[in-house]
């Protein structure tokens, strides 16, 4: 199941304090594999991932990105053209949050403003044959659409 955590933020004169995740939120029941950090520029499109064993966090502090979602948990790496697409703005000027990115979901990520930097845990530690690889352009989605920031 595809999840979010909505984070809260707490402002004062010197900046703000903001929690992630924690050990005991639902959202990190999968556990810690490793910590990963990507700086992309913006118009950067990286799609799609997919795993059968491996569970992704993200968050996007720094700049602005669209994540795309699509459930394949039925057919991995079956190249088809679903009907839906789930979307997700992270970053910039958007309410702060994580997204749970189970197995079996395909996901990509397009910056709409760069530099933008995706801080992201992963349950296992890289394992290249959990590490599902699909097209770009081939699950029907249109990357290159015109995206309302």
């Amino acid at each position: 199941m595809i999840q979010t955590k909505q984070l809260v933020s707490h402002y004062d004169e010197r900046g703000f304090f903001r929690e992630i995740i924690r050990a005991t939120d639902d959202i990190f029941k999968d556990g810690f594999g490793q910590w990963s950090h990507s700086m992309m520029a913006t118009g950067t499109v990286k799609a799609w991932h997919i795993h059968r064993l491996q569970t992704d966090l993200f968050y996007v502090p720094i700049g602005m990105v669209k994540v795309v979602l699509c459930d394949l948990s039925n057919n991995f790496i079956e190249t088809h053209h679903p009907e839906t697409f789930t979307e997700f703005i992270l970053g910039d000027q958007h309410p702060a949050q994580v997204i749970r990115i189970p197995p079996g979901v395909a996901h990509g990520i397009k910056v709409l403003q760069g530099p933008s930097h995706l801080f992201y845990i992963t349950s296992r530690v890289y394992d290249p044959d959990d590490e599902g690889r699909i097209p770009y352009d081939a699950l029907g989605y249109d990357w290159f659409k015109q995206d309302i920031k």
